[in-house]
Order: C-alpha cells, then structure tokens, then sequence
C-alpha cells in the first residue's frame, strides 16, 4: 500500500483511538462527471500539523493534543499507524445534515460551518472510515514531495498492511455507522428526494 491521505494528527489520533469515524473535506477528496466518489477506498493516514488544529478541536480533543504533542515525531520523520477503510461516503449539501454527524467527530461546529460554507458551493464531502491499527508503527523520511496543501500523497515505497487490527470490532463500528447514514436520510429529506 503506499496511497496516504493527509489529515491533522488530532484527527488521526481520534480515528485511531475510535473516537472519530469520519473525515470532513471541503475538497481534495474527487468530483468526477458522476459526482463525488471515493478514488481510495483503503488508504494510509498521513498526519500532519499544518494550520490552527488544536484550536479547531473541542475542549476534549484539545487536551488530548497537548498529551500527545510532546510525542509526535521529530521534524523529517513521518510516522504512519494506521489504515482507514471508507465504508460509506456521500456529499452533502445541507448544513442539518452535516451537523447531525456532531457526535461522529472532534471538530468544533464553527469549523465544520466554515468548511461548509466556504467557497461558491455550500457542501461539504464526508466519507465513514473504519480504522485498523498496522502491527506496528512505521516511520519513514518525509520527503518533500510529500509536503504542500494536497489531501492524497503517494508513498516512495509500499507499506504492509498485513496483521493490521480494527479499533472498533464489528458491533461497535455499527452504531456510528448507522448514525452515518442516518445523517444521510437526513440530507436526502433536505433535498425532496426519496431513498433508494
């Protein structure tokens, strides 16, 4: 595997502990002619530290930050942990609909309306991810392709996904699963249309 997709550490930190199932973008995910789709539907989580994450975070998520900052890895080093699964995704173009995944995530809900409502189009991409730990940690150089505002990066070489372990086992990645798609039942009243 050598497909990554960056994301706040904060972020990997809540999806790998279970505390977070989803992952918001405004873009960088794709919009292809049949509309949003997922291009990569297993990937590495890629950690970052760019922008203003620990003021973006509830008080919670916070705390944990500052736990685990003096722990991350030293400037160069990139250290990946897990692999994330998208078992279900959609867009949505109502902002009831993204505040009904409130308690699928750590972000604040002004970051989440700030997301939505930026740019010319009012929407926001969300995709449910299980999380699975790799065996063990790995680190590698970060090389400077690898930097930069993108959202998919390409590993210079594959890491093995073998033995790597689900956070969440089945019956627990259920509930927030299903509060996913609740949330999308919600999007799809929002926009008069009925279920498939």
């Amino acid at each position: 595997m050598r497909v990554c997709f960056k994301e706040w550490s904060v972020i990997v930190d809540a999806l790998k502990s279970g505390r977070q199932t989803i992952i918001l973008r405004k873009g960088g995910l794709i919009e292809g002619r049949r509309g949003f789709e997922v291009e990569h539907p297993e990937f590495l989580l890629f950690p970052t530290l760019f922008h203003q994450q620990r003021e973006s975070v509830i008080p919670e998520a916070q705390a944990r930050f500052d736990e685990m900052a003096p722990f991350l890895p030293k400037a160069g080093v990139l250290r990946l942990e897990c692999v994330a699964r998208v078992a279900d995704w959609r867009r949505l173009d109502s902002l009831a609909a993204a505040r009904a995944l409130r308690d699928l995530h750590v972000w604040r809900d002004d970051v989440i309306e700030s997301r939505f409502d930026w740019g010319r189009d009012k929407h926001i991409h969300v995709m449910a991810v299980r999380i699975y730990r790799l065996a063990a940690p790995v680190e590698l150089p970060m090389l400077d392709s690898y930097g930069g505002c993108k959202s998919w990066i390409e590993l210079a070489g594959d890491i093995d996904p073998t033995g790597a372990q689900p956070v969440l086992d089945d019956a627990a990645f259920a509930a927030p699963l299903a509060r996913f798609r609740k949330a999308l039942a919600l999007e799809t009243i929002a926009n008069g249309t009925l279920p498939a």
